[in-house]
């Protein structure tokens, strides 16, 4: 057995060159050795381009108010790998993670194909929540949905797309339906489906599919702001299907992600789960989702983290800090697949900073490259856009900072460049509301 001194990278190292390799024979094959762990855990099942993390967060978090014991799988994490696997919003242990990684590697046939890191570790957790006995386990798919290693399960209590933009095109396909074909991979016959706001294109994939399994549908519109029950409430209330609620997430659009896990909640309690509208209430303001629209402070000052990985994303955050009416300073790197122009025209106004440094230990875009894109991309606005280059991300924070009387800092662009900025401990003060 490996040394429980050791860490999850290391083991899981030598499984990263398998890289993404879409494909269920091969988890298929771990599950059954380790006889079929999947089969005894109730899941909902999330897929989509952006917000099915927040989705998770808001489902796990009620379904844990409700005294469920429940299980979550995301990813990618941010500072560890712990982080993707949580019951009840408790990462699991680095010894038990290190325990059940050793079992599952163990299990690995050697003369078959070697499985990927991410078909490891989504073994791992099918493993740890079984054993846990949870009661109910929400797993967001990792990328697309009908070959993903998440997508193991016959029968899951709900299927659930968020959204769907054009991402991950190298592996999905070139076109929204294309990509929506592959997310719709998730849903099952006569299960549940969910669906968020959708362009046409993936609109008509979906209604194909849906018809086809016929799956109970329920397609989801936005909540609507109402008045808090209580005026010294700090957290802004909405109502979906008759149920008011706080929203702890903040950006508009949580306004479709908060109302998609609403319609899961009701889908479960018409099947018998006993979930309350205290519950319910109880369950979204303890909501947190680290990374998405967030505030945290950097040397004294207020600093807004997120994502921001694609266009869709970028067009939520730039609509978030619309809100906020001053110009903005961009911390940004951002991997080389990604779509940057888009992402730029997105974000970048008239008067804002841009402070581009590179994503350490990813395929980085080059910042150089990058600048001269946003250049090229602010060519006609009026008043320009101030565009600057740094190797490290120390540097081009603390030079955002020294403006930050005018300019609001903004680290955003990647999760990985996120997660990097919270390993070197940068994060002072975190809060899941906004005190702007």
């Amino acid at each position: 057995m490996t040394d429980l001194t050791s860490n999850i990278d290391t083991l899981l190292a030598p499984f990263h060159q398998f890289g993404v390799n879409l494909g269920l024979s091969r988890i298929q094959a771990l599950l059954a050795a380790l006889g079929y762990p999947h089969q005894s855990v109730p899941i909902l099942h999330v897929a989509g381009t952006n917000g099915k993390g927040s989705v998770c967060a808001y489902l796990s978090s009620i379904l844990s108010a409700a005294g469920y014991k429940v299980g979550r799988y995301t990813s990618p994490h941010l500072v560890d790998w712990n982080e993707r696997i949580c019951i009840n919003n408790q990462p699991i242990s680095t010894d038990i993670a290190l325990t059940i990684l050793d079992r599952v590697i163990a299990a690995i046939d050697p003369t078959t194909p070697t499985p990927t890191q991410f078909e490891i570790v989504t073994v791992a957790m099918w493993l740890y929540f079984a054993e846990s006995q949870v009661d109910i386990a929400v797993i967001e798919v990792g990328l697309g949905g009908r070959l993903d290693a998440t997508n193991v399960c016959d029968q899951p209590l709900a299927t659930i797309i968020t959204s769907i933009d054009l991402e991950h095109w190298q592996q999905l396909g070139d076109t929204i339906a294309k990509i929506a074909a592959e997310k719709a991979g998730i849903l099952k016959p006569d299960c549940p489906a969910i669906i968020g706001t959708l362009p046409p294109d993936a609109i008509t994939v979906v209604k194909e599919r849906v018809a086809g399994l016929n799956c109970p549908t329920t397609w989801v519109k936005p909540a609507i702001s109402v008045q808090p029950p209580l005026s010294k409430d700090s957290l802004p209330w909405v109502e979906f299907a008759g149920i008011k609620y706080p929203l702890a997430l903040l950006g508009e659009m949580q306004l479709t992600n908060s109302a998609i896990a609403i319609a899961t909640i009701q889908v479960l309690r018409e099947t018998g789960w006993e979930i309350s509208d205290a519950d319910i209430v109880a369950g979204m303001a303890n909501t947190q989702w680290l990374g998405r629209i967030q505030w945290t402070t950097w040397q004294g000052h207020k600093l807004l983290i997120d994502g921001a990985h694609n266009p869709a994303a970028a067009i939520a955050l730039r609509q978030y800090v619309d809100t906020l009416n001053t110009p903005i300073s961009w911390v940004m790197g951002m991997l080389s697949t990604k779509s940057h122009r888009e992402i730029f025209q997105a974000l970048l106004r008239p008067g804002d900073r841009l402070y581009l440094v590179p994503v350490p230990d990813h395929s980085s875009a080059d910042p150089a490259t990058l600048a001269d894109l946003a250049r090229l991309t602010c060519s006609d606005e009026p008043l320009g856009t101030r565009i600057d280059t740094y190797t490290d991300l120390t540097t081009a924070l603390t030079i955002a900072m020294t403006h930050a009387h005018i300019h609001q800092p903004v680290l955003c662009g990647s999760l990985y460049l996120l997660g990097y900025f919270l390993k070197l401990g940068y994060m002072e003060e975190y809060s899941h509301v906004a005190s702007t």
